[in-house]
């Protein structure tokens, strides 16, 4: 598919674009709120400061260690977060507030990226992990404006996929100024597809180097007390997609044969998605308290549903053992270094193939195991619950890989020091 092309078919799903924005906000208000900005048609941009756009949650929380090192090393330098998905800019004004000026990224056609890089006229523009568009990258390029792809990784598949459009992804990749990749492998393909080896550096990856507030373990000492946790099994299982929350349930059912109080902290991946696991949850027959709704979890309860936003490190705190979502469907798995750096042990399904390296390092600590199907999982986590010696083991374990893997920080850092020297 050549440049032409690219933009012929995007111009003419132009108007199903813009009733596609139009019935999602009606179900969630901030894609009908923001319309003109998916179109480049922002109000007021802050001047001369760095982009950095994380898509969505999982792209937010990756960049939260460099945008906070970013605030500290130029405080002179406005930031501009920008994301795709509502729940992304949710999380970003969570974080951060008034301290950086969120916003939309256009929609990739030309005319749109063009009116916003001329109204913030930035110093730098860094991509977070693999949301590359042709025309983002083209327009930058025409206006001098320099692009980094931080924390880059790159699986198999998607490589695959790029490799069938060279004519379209060539010369977007050639464009780069520099790539950040996360592991070797994540370097090589991307150099396969035209990227020039010159602009490579293999620095690690940013989601080893977060960051577990102080409190956390007071605040998940204080709940344990308040609900009267201290002697339940609990059993997290977070970002779940559609087709997975059946899955843990049926394993739940399975763990609670052998560990009748044990608790499971269920956190769906999406907000729209809550109503409906509540109602799953509840045919099932299990005894339900959701924490949108402030309720307790009472010795009777169950399945406490973590129906909210910005909490999930603090049920990992709670955690014996966690289970992490994307991984029973066909997503690619979550992040698994969360839990782990929390010292709890992990079991995932067997499709992983976004944290590849970051999984096949916990494996071979002892720190993860995964499972195909329901009966696994319960086996899995049962035998970790049965033995706190070896969770314990296995969840130090995991620690230890995350801090020993630290660093990735202070390479992007480096290489942001060095582009931005250059463009002065």
């Amino acid at each position: 598919m050549t440049s032409w092309r690219y933009n012929f078919l995007l111009h003419l799903l132009l108007p199903f674009v813009y009733l596609r924005l139009l019935w999602r906000g009606k179900k969630t208000p901030a894609y009908a709120q923001n319309i003109e900005q998916r179109f480049g048609g922002h109000k007021k941009l802050p001047q001369g400061g760095i982009i950095i756009h994380a898509v969505s949650l999982g792209e937010t929380l990756a960049s939260q260690p460099l945008v906070n090192a970013l605030l500290t090393q130029y405080p002179h330098l406005p930031l501009i977060i920008t994301n795709t998905t509502a729940t992304g800019a949710e999380r970003a004004r969570a974080l951060w507030g008034d301290k950086v000026h969120q916003c939309y990224l256009p929609y990739d056609y030309s005319w749109a990226m063009r009116r916003f890089l001329q109204k913030c006229q930035p110093k730098l523009i860094i991509v977070m992990e693999t949301e590359l568009w042709p025309n983002l990258i083209d327009q930058a390029k025409q206006l001098t404006i320099p692009v980094m792809l931080a924390n880059g990784r790159l699986s198999a598949k998607s490589a695959t996929g790029y490799g069938k459009i060279p004519s379209l992804v060539t010369p977007m990749l050639q464009a780069l100024t520099v790539l950040a990749a996360q592991d070797q492998d994540t370097a090589q393909r991307f150099q396969d597809l035209g990227t020039p080896e010159s602009t490579i550096q293999v620095t690690g990856s940013l989601k080893f180097d977060l960051t577990i507030p102080d409190d956390l373990t007071l605040r998940a000492d204080e709940l344990k007390q308040q609900w009267q946790l201290q002697t339940r099994p609990i059993w997290v299982a977070a970002s779940t997609h559609e087709g997975e929350d059946e899955i843990v349930l049926t394993a739940f059912q399975q763990i609670q044969q052998q560990f009748n109080n044990a608790l499971l902290i269920l956190v769906p991946r999406h907000p729209e998605r809550f109503d409906k696991v509540a109602d799953l949850v509840a045919k099932q027959g299990f005894s339900i308290a959701r924490r949108s709704q402030q309720q307790a979890i009472t010795p009777e309860v169950r399945v406490f549903l973590g129906d909210s936003m910005g909490e999930l490190l603090l049920w990992f705190a709670l955690a014996d053992v966690a289970f992490v979502g994307g991984s029973l469907v066909n997503v690619g798995g979550h992040n698994p270094l969360e839990p782990a750096a929390l010292a709890v042990p992990i079991v995932t399904g067997m499709t992983m193939f976004n944290f590849k390296q970051i999984t096949d390092i916990l494996l071979q600590a002892g720190a993860l195991q995964q499972g195909h199907d329901a009966t696994e999982l319960a086996k899995i986590v049962c035998e970790w619950l049965a033995n706190p010696e070896q969770k314990q083991k296995d969840g130090q374990a995991g620690l230890a890989v995350v801090n020993a893997n630290k660093g990735a920080l202070k390479k992007h850092l480096a290489i942001v020091d060095d582009v931005l020297a250059l463009k002065k």
